[in-house]
């Protein structure tokens, strides 16, 4: 086939499935619009996830009636003059291109009115086509509608996920705004329900309340301030936010939210800088709670390093690491600093949940501990009772495959981590964490297959209290849920009661397994490409699952291994991770020169 330059239109759309992946990704795009246009009040709506209507409403400037029509022609911007200003980037938008691509790929009306003009004017678009212009009446500021989003690309909108799941992600856009300004008032509306606001009172508090509820609220702590030393300029560098107690954190980390100059960013960087400040005060495999924003020169950073802005690269990535984990250990340091009573485990921490070296204790918690420790003693068996009605390998619905292991004498543990086995060729370090998960799916999928999923009901329900992504999540795996062996119901808005657990999930603290069976659905930390229930399935397990860093007595380590070489696939876990290493006798002895 011949070089040649594609068409306008095709172009187009090519360069706009860069900026718009999904709808949240034109939510994102307008609301930063409205707040580089120095909105008060941003109302925003979606319904059917975004697929059917987009609409941003704010306050601010709003776009001069002669400059309309050259708002949508790429690259064209009043944000940036030259390649310098590039260096300085002060505003969240820069590059000229959302309009542009959000046009091409939906039907898209615009209504503006500057203040100082006594008409607004009214633009639509279709494919990126200007299909009219005209004058209309409107408030001052600015309105875009999106309507029919990838109606003209078929293959990009079929992939769109579930409407309650880009939902959830349209909520996590403007939650998130809301922490960045809380001087701004945002309202929230999806499929016509009320779903988040806040009264733009300037405290970022007050925002936390909102969007964590008042309990979680209560256990986050002001970041302390950085004053100069003597006779020294400011530092150049300020990190400012609310960070959790360490008797706070999550199973997954939805909750480490991180602005640069107020710009939302997802960087790796930052969040172990924050995992390392609560280094030795959190349990194994647990993740701080966090909103934390990092204000330095437009200088020493680079936003122009993604297209969707999303990612930053800091000229200094050492110093700035190094105050975010210093500012961050200071505060958590002064907030766990209350004389406690130590005791080997948290109250009300899944059992799975392996203790940090110098995890404290008040005196209240640790004699409910003492308390509980009888009850504990059966859970410590990982509950292996329960997998002991596993199928008899002769019924043959877990009859070992080509993939079967050989008899495994188990010698010890390693790093609190491997277990180490003697087979009859060789050396095998298993994975705990991954082998726990490989015996859970496939008793799950035996369960589901003869209909008797094992399920436990509360002696009294939990009553949940969700955010609206949460909610939107449960609601979308209902069915799901309840097939293995979930019974929650409605309790108005977003509150629920949970009745049942899944059996393997008895040893953890019902609420908090649930919160983070909905936060990993959510984050797409499992493939997308498994169907939903399955892709369940594997999140209940890996959360039921032991984890790396507890301590297994020898007659735990012989259960594990004993249902692991029952199963049809014991090599992988669900996620696809191998569950062991396999060293063979001659491996051995070439290694120690014996060959």
């Amino acid at each position: 086939m011949p070089i040649h330059v594609l068409p306008p239109d095709v172009a187009a759309k090519i360069a706009a499935g860069e900026v718009v992946e999904r709808p949240a990704s034109v939510v994102k795009e307008l609301v930063e619009n409205a707040i580089d246009a120095g909105a008060r009040a941003i109302r925003v709506e979606a319904r059917d996830g975004g697929r059917r209507l987009i609409r941003v409403s704010d306050d601010g400037a709003g776009i001069p009636a002669d400059e309309i029509p050259l708002a949508f022609a790429r690259h064209a911007t009043s944000k940036l003059t030259s390649v310098e200003d590039l260096e300085r980037i002060t505003t969240l938008g820069f590059r000229g291109e959302a309009l542009a691509s959000i046009a091409a790929v939906s039907r898209l009306t615009l209504v503006s009115r500057p203040a100082s003009q006594s008409a607004g004017v009214e633009i639509r678009l279709d494919g990126g086509q200007q299909v009219s212009l005209g004058a209309k009446g409107s408030p001052a500021g600015t309105t875009v509608t999106v309507e029919n989003l990838f109606h003209n690309i078929p293959a990009r909108r079929k992939f769109l996920k579930a409407p309650a799941t880009e939902a959830g992600h349209i909520h996590r856009v403007v939650v998130n705004y809301a922490l960045a300004y809380p001087e701004l008032r945002f309202h929230l509306t999806l499929d016509r329900r009320v779903a988040f606001q806040t009264g733009g009172s300037s405290n970022l508090y007050d925002v936390l309340v909102e969007v964590m509820g008042l309990e979680t609220a209560r256990q986050m702590v002001e970041l302390g301030s950085q004053p100069p030393a003597p006779g020294s300029q400011p530092p150049a560098i300020r990190v400012s936010g609310y960070v959790g107690v360490p008797s706070l954190h999550r199973g997954q980390r939805d909750r480490l939210i991180f602005f640069v100059n107020r710009r939302w960013v997802q960087d790796r960087s930052l969040a172990a800088a924050v995992t390392q400040a609560y280094h030795t005060f959190l349990p194994v495999g647990r993740h701080p709670v966090a909103v934390i924003n990092v204000t330095l020169d437009p200088a020493d950073v680079d936003v122009n390093v993604h297209p969707t802005k999303s990612e930053v690269k800091f000229r200094d990535q050492r110093r700035v690491f190094s105050m975010v984990q210093k500012v961050v250990r200071s505060t958590v340091v002064a907030a766990a600093s209350v004389p406690q009573i130590r005791v080997g485990f948290r109250p009300g921490l899944a059992h799975d949940a392996a203790p940090a070296d110098s995890t404290e204790f008040s005196r209240e918690e640790a004699e409910r501990w003492r308390r509980l420790v009888a009850a504990g003693r059966r859970a410590t068996q990982l509950g292996f009772e329960a997998q002991r009605t596993l199928p008899d390998d002769e019924t043959g619905s877990l009859r070992p495959a080509a993939e079967e292991i050989p008899l495994l004498r188990v010698v010890g543990q390693v790093a609190q981590t491997y277990i180490v086995a003697e087979g009859p060729d060789g050396l095998y370090l298993v994975d705990q964490h991954a082998a726990h998960e490989r015996v859970l799916y496939e008793q799950i999928q035996a369960e589901r297959a003869s209909a008797q999923v094992s399920s436990q009901q509360l002696l009294e329900p939990v009553t949940l209290e969700l955010t609206p992504a949460q909610a939107a999540i449960l609601d979308a795996e209902a069915d799901t849920l309840a097939q293995v062996g979930f019974a929650i119901e409605p309790f108005g808005g977003t509150t629920y009661r949970l009745r049942a657990v899944p059996q393997i999930l008895l040893k953890a603290d019902p609420a908090t397994a649930l919160a983070d069976i909905l936060a990993e659905l959510a984050e797409g930390a499992i493939p997308l490409s498994r169907q939903s229930d399955e892709r369940l399935i594997v999140t209940v397990c890996k959360r039921a699952a032991i984890k790396a860093g507890q301590t297994l007595s020898m007659q735990e380590m012989q259960e594990l291994i004993h249902h692991l070489e029952r199963c049809s696939a014991p090599r992988t876990c669900p996620h696809g991770r191998p569950t062991m290493i396999h060293l063979s006798a001659a491996q051995l002895a070439r290694e120690f020169g014996r060959t």
